[in-house]
């Protein structure tokens, strides 16, 4: 993202852990999965050490496939596999399941739909 350019990764997760949140609400972080870009092993346990410190809650979010789209979703079991990582170092973790790709509708999928309509002559 182009705020990225002025404010790094390591200042905004600087000014997550002072931020000063009541006592038994959590931050939400989103994660979209791709299938072999940040789905390993690896990548769970490098975004638990990223969120140490922070009262955190991640939604994690496998990608909507859609035709020219460059990345595909995780198989279900590497998706079920970084969930339990992070849960096990202790940070909250639910998956967000899409609805309406059985139809090509789910976010982020209508935007590069394209249709063609007759035009009656």
């Amino acid at each position: 993202m182009p705020v990225n350019r002025g404010w790094g990764l390591e200042d905004l997760l600087a000014a997550c852990r002072r931020f000063p949140l009541p006592l038994r609400q959590r931050m939400t972080f989103e994660y979209v999965l791709l299938d072999q870009v940040n789905d390993s092993e690896e990548d769970a346990l490098r975004l638990a050490r990223l969120l140490r410190g922070i009262r955190a809650k991640v939604n994690l979010i496998p990608f909507n496939d859609w035709d020219g789209a460059g990345f595909t979703r995780p198989p279900l079991s590497r998706i079920l596999a970084f969930q339990t990582r992070l849960l096990e170092r202790g940070i909250t973790a639910t998956i967000r399941w899409s609805k309406g790709e059985d139809i090509g509708a789910a976010c982020g999928q209508l935007a590069e739909s394209r249709h063609t309509v007759p035009v009656p002559a």
